[in-house]
């Protein structure tokens, strides 16, 4: 039924985040457990959003059917319909990166206090990811009737949910639900300026910055090796590393393989917390004139693509 006998990995983190979700609404916990718990739920919600991200890349399942319903399951643990996911990212962030037409360029934001560029960068791109998304349910019309579908099954489900806790207890609809989501969603956006702030757009393997740890790479997933999911988006996650060692590693910039994602944290937004090139110099953002990017000749994902 598995496309890759590896996404056993993938079932299992949502099949946790979900028991998670459900004993925290049952349980109810107050007190001291109340942060760790939110802590906790976060971080699982913002592992399902890179499996979103990585579903939207390719179906688990070799079956059409079971890959529309699962596709609703990861909507439901991420708290967003993954179906939306297409536009800002497949066509426009991984067509145009770092250009005029990449909703998610890191030039986006420009404070002198290189945190709040983290802080805010989710916030400096929205408008323009939603304006995108807009825009290409206005210009494909009918001509992706799957995926049109698959969005609104996606987010009948998420959005019935969502207001449904609200109303069954806000408290525990927000704590427990709601703020995991908006966390994961603000993660997942967020890391893109981890990935590429201060990289090269146009070098052959320069253009990504990579966290090649190993438990870090395990528990999302292989997330970390971001070049070569650039290189070839519709690579599998189990074979990223492996892409990796044999087509980047060998010529890219050392200041590009990160070790530790907690550390770059620390030296790039805490101290010194200074906005560098990939190679050390100080980063001088150009701010670049957004332009459309949606085209009606290639940019209709087929029926495979989605669901498939």
């Amino acid at each position: 039924m598995l496309r890759y006998r590896e996404d056993v990995r993938t079932i299992a983190t949502l099949a946790v985040c979900s028991l998670s979700a459900g004993a925290a609404w049952f349980f109810n916990p107050r007190g001291f457990l109340l942060v760790p718990v939110i802590g906790w739920l976060c971080a699982l919600s913002w592992l399902c959003a890179v499996i979103a991200h990585n579903v939207v890349h390719g179906p688990v399942f070799r079956q059409r059917w079971l890959n529309r319903w699962f596709q609703v399951w990861v909507s439901l643990c991420y708290g967003f319909p993954i179906s939306d996911y297409v536009p800002g990212h497949n066509l426009s962030h991984h067509r145009y990166l770092q250009r005029a037409e990449d909703v998610m360029r890191t030039s986006r934001v420009n404070f002198r206090w290189n945190l709040l560029n983290l802080v805010f960068f989710m916030a400096a791109v929205t408008p323009g990811i939603v304006r995108g998304n807009g825009q290409y349910l206005k210009q494909v019309g009918k001509t992706a009737s799957l995926w049109r579908r698959q969005l609104l099954l996606e987010s009948v489900f998420v959005w019935g949910l969502k207001i449904a806790v609200l109303l069954v207890d806000w408290q525990r609809g927000l704590l427990f639900v709601w703020i995991p989501h908006l966390f994961a969603n603000w993660g997942i956006v967020s890391v893109n300026l981890l990935q590429h702030d201060g990289c090269d757009e146009n070098d052959k393997v320069n253009h990504s910055r990579n966290f090649v740890g190993k438990l870090f790479n395990y528990f999302t997933l292989n997330n970390g090796y971001h070049g070569a999911h650039h290189d070839v988006p519709g690579l599998h996650w189990s074979l990223l590393p492996k892409y990796h060692a044999e087509h980047l590693a060998p010529t890219i910039h050392p200041a590009l393989e990160q070790r530790s994602l907690f550390l770059y944290l620390v030296k790039t937004y805490l101290w010194p917390g200074k906005r560098l090139t990939y190679d050390g110099k100080p980063l001088v953002v150009t701010p670049l004139e957004s332009k459309d990017w949606v085209q009606t000749d290639d940019t209709v994902p087929p029926d495979t693509m989605v669901a498939a």
